[in-house]
């Protein structure tokens, strides 16, 4: 992209926080031994974050054959910087291509540039994650897949989320911790890349519930799935829950965290569905995975209904957000950046892309 096309996109988004983040303060982190240390500062902030142009974002083709106000609607999604999803649909011999494409095109030739990355790999998951565990030559090809997702990433700049839906791990069969091995196998490797920021998926405010182990659930999840490696952890990736809720879960499982041996782990939290948010569980429609869309950004509290939340930034504790002073605080301390995780412009946060729903998206949110 041309210097002076991008400088023009800075200025235009960086008032919604699409640009440089804002370093959040210092959180020391205790290192056990053979163990990584949680970088001090806040590695996501102070850099321009990046927005890959390309086939791999299902918005980008929309949004450019797009015009008038229509492409100024599908912009607001087009060009936020996105945690781009990479998963088993992916050959293993493919992934790297796949990874070195997007940074390179993200970055725009800027190595300072932020690329967000989520890895969403694990086979079997979801509700099949509670049926059966990996057979061998799953976790032989999870672990070589991975392999060359690191090595791909190399030297860049990235804050990678892994495994969205992280607590199915807490229901494999007999108790398991395969599936934990094996995401605490991609945090570990991941984590290696020299400026990789690992954050291991640790479901929402509302997954664990506290019928199922709440903050307690969460953090043994994290332990199992490597977060002595990473960063930290990551929150509402595929949910709708309120940042507040969020952000109050973040604190609280940081804080589990530092009881166990594990200091100084900060949070992403993704706020590209929350708009207007609610509990999963509360969902009137059919299909809690594919919610209707706000009719606006002033329907009643109690309508269960997705719209775009917070834009991504790493100004977490801005007064433009509306948290309450407490909260802002907690957001300070213990979260590192609202990232744009979730999907909700796809068909059932996967693909295809929809249009119609993602120009609803755009009128409805409150934050545009």
């Amino acid at each position: 992209m041309p210097s002076a096309l991008l400088g023009l996109l800075s200025a235009l988004l960086l008032p919604l926080g699409f640009g440089p983040g804002v370093t959040t303060g210092t959180t020391a982190g205790t290192a056990l031994p053979h163990e990584a240390r949680a970088a001090s500062g806040n590695p996501l902030a102070g850099h321009p974050w990046g927005t890959y142009e390309g086939p791999q974002e299902l918005s980008w083709a929309p949004y450019q054959n797009a015009t008038g106000h229509r492409k100024k609607l599908l912009g607001y999604i087009a060009l936020a910087p996105k945690a781009k999803w990479f998963g088993a649909w992916i050959p293993d011999d493919q992934i790297a291509d796949r990874v070195s494409e997007y940074i390179a095109n993200a970055q725009h030739g800027d190595p300072s540039t932020l690329v967000q990355l989520t890895v969403f790999r694990m086979v079997p998951w979801e509700q099949e994650a509670c049926q059966r565990l990996p057979t061998k030559a799953e976790r032989t090809s999870y672990k070589r897949w991975v392999n060359r997702f690191a090595k791909a990433v190399g030297s860049a700049r990235a804050a990678v989320v892994v495994q969205p839906d992280g607590p199915f791990a807490l229901c494999a069969p007999h108790g398991s911790k395969a599936p934990s091995h094996l995401v605490s196998y991609a945090a570990k490797r991941i984590a290696r890349q020299p400026n990789a920021s690992v954050y291991v998926e640790a479901g929402a405010a509302d997954w664990p519930a506290a019928g199922q182990g709440g903050v307690r659930a969460a953090a043994r999840l994290l332990v199992r799935g490597g977060v002595r490696y990473a960063r930290g952890f990551a929150l509402d990736s595929t949910h709708f829950d309120s940042t507040t809720a969020e952000v109050r879960r973040a604190a609280a499982i940081s804080r589990r965290l530092a009881t166990l041996g594990y200091a100084g782990r900060t949070a992403v939290i993704n706020t590209s569905s929350n708009g207007h948010p609610y509990v999963y569980g509360d969902y009137t429609g059919k299909d809690p995975d594919n919610p209707m869309v706000c009719a606006s950004a002033t329907v009643p509290a109690t309508t269960t209904c997705a719209t775009l939340g917070i834009p991504p930034t790493t100004r977490v504790g801005a007064a433009r957000w509306g948290l309450s002073a407490h909260v802002s605080r907690l957001a300070r301390k213990y979260v590192d950046a609202y990232l744009w995780v979730g999907r909700p412009w796809l068909y059932r946060q996967s693909q295809p892309f929809v249009a119609k729903r993602a120009l609803r998206l755009v009128r409805s949110t409150p934050w545009r």
